[in-house]
């Protein structure tokens, strides 16, 4: 497993709330074992009580991304590096699951959580993921949507560093209400002029009398 991958379980959690909406659907022990993906044996970890305790570090990764996306890059490390303190990972060797053609195994990195409770282990890969990707391809490439009144979080890893948008439907919609502003701004200098026109028309009839 590669651990740019772990990156995605912080864009995962921080997505589950979309604060402008007041939408969250991080609100059962169901939801909360959802976002660990194929790690069933880590999901089958949580309890009810890691509901609130998945909020918590959700709005700390929030925070994270909303310092990188403000362009405050040793905020957003201050505060990643407060959540690598407080949920720690054991980077191990391990080839489970990954054959080459012959059989043997493909060595990779993988980050072993200590599983005190499932929101420590999740947190804890999260955060490294997070950190992994930070200083890889620097605190810019983490952004916040600016199609309003989206800002999920999203990971930029375009070769321009242009990513703006969490999906191809949040750049879509904010390209079609650009697209109206524009045709609403011209429609209105077409009437400003029009009138200009008008008025000059009007002096001008006015002063030949």
């Amino acid at each position: 497993m590669e651990l740019a991958y772990y990156s995605d379980y912080a864009v995962r959690l921080v997505n589950t709330e979309e604060p402008v909406r007041g939408q969250d659907s991080l609100t059962s022990v169901e939801a909360v074992r959802g976002l660990f993906g194929t790690n069933q044996s880590a999901a089958r970890r949580a309890t009810d009580a890691d509901v609130t305790r998945f909020r918590s570090v959700r709005g700390r990764l929030r925070a994270v991304f909303e310092a990188a996306d403000g362009g405050d890059e040793t905020l957003a490390v201050d505060l990643l590096n407060s959540l690598l303190l407080e949920f720690p990972v054991s980077p191990q060797i391990s080839g489970h699951d990954h054959r080459d053609d012959d059989g043997s195994p493909l060595w990779h990195m993988h980050l072993a959580d200590h599983p005190s409770n499932a929101t420590a282990g999740f947190a804890a890969i999260a955060a490294m993921g997070l950190a992994f990707h930070l200083t890889e391809y620097g605190v810019d490439r983490l952004g916040l949507c600016e199609a309003s009144p989206c800002r999920n979080a999203y990971l930029d890893t375009s070769t321009n560093r242009s990513r703006r948008y969490c999906s191809d439907r949040c750049a879509t919609r904010a390209n079609v209400a650009a697209y109206r502003a524009r045709k609403r701004l011209e429609a209105d200098r077409s009437v400003s002029t029009g009138l200009s026109a008008d008025n000059t028309q009007r002096a001008t009839a006015n002063g030949e009398r």
